[in-house]
């Protein structure tokens, strides 16, 4: 008996006992809020990386315009122009990511395009062919088919907290495409 009531007392003493109490809620309120701290830096990173490629892709495309001039025959640009690369490279590279950010297989693709019935684009022919003399192919007989160029540009995200934070589920490379009437 004497036994059980020193265990009663000794439970009710560690029952009243408050110290200690105030480090284990700043532990749990502490490890909340910095799981939301990595959440944000990680998301914020990411986005302000998805920024730079769109606008390295940007970029590129006007540079593209920009280097190969219609008026000295220097369309289509994948075949007529000899800045046409080094243009779209230096744009590309310019950003605050360099050259991490880079031109996907493939690219640039370069077509004439026409407008439809629905005021979307349709390749009506490639650059390699003559284009048609009108849009009458894709119902829109008043328009005349028009150089466009596409870059396409990668990206390799990398979150800073791997597998803890949201950031880590993002759909990686990050990949933007960019079109431009070049005439």
């Amino acid at each position: 008996m004497r036994v059980m009531r020193k265990l009663t007392e000794k439970i009710a003493a560690i029952r009243s006992d408050q110290r200690g109490v105030s480090a284990l809620e700043f532990a749990i309120v502490g490890g909340t809020l910095s799981f939301g701290l990595l959440n944000t830096a990680d998301v914020s990173i990411y986005i302000y990386q998805r920024m730079q490629v769109e606008n390295a892709t940007e970029m590129a495309v006007q540079a593209a315009w920009k280097a190969c001039d219609p008026l000295q025959n220097q369309l289509p640009a994948t075949t007529s122009c000899p800045s046409l690369t080094t243009a779209i490279t230096n744009a590309v590279h310019s950003t605050t990511l360099g050259t991490k950010v880079s031109i996907t297989a493939g690219s640039p693709s370069e077509a004439y395009y026409c407008v439809n019935g629905s005021g979307a684009l349709q390749n009506v022919a490639a650059v390699n062919q003559t284009p048609p003399a009108d849009c009458s192919a894709v119902g829109n007989a008043t328009g005349l088919p028009a150089d466009y160029i596409q870059i396409s540009t990668t990206f390799a995200y990398e979150p800073l907290f791997p597998g803890v934070t949201i950031a880590s589920t993002f759909t990686t490379p990050i990949v933007r495409t960019g079109t431009m009437r070049l005439n």
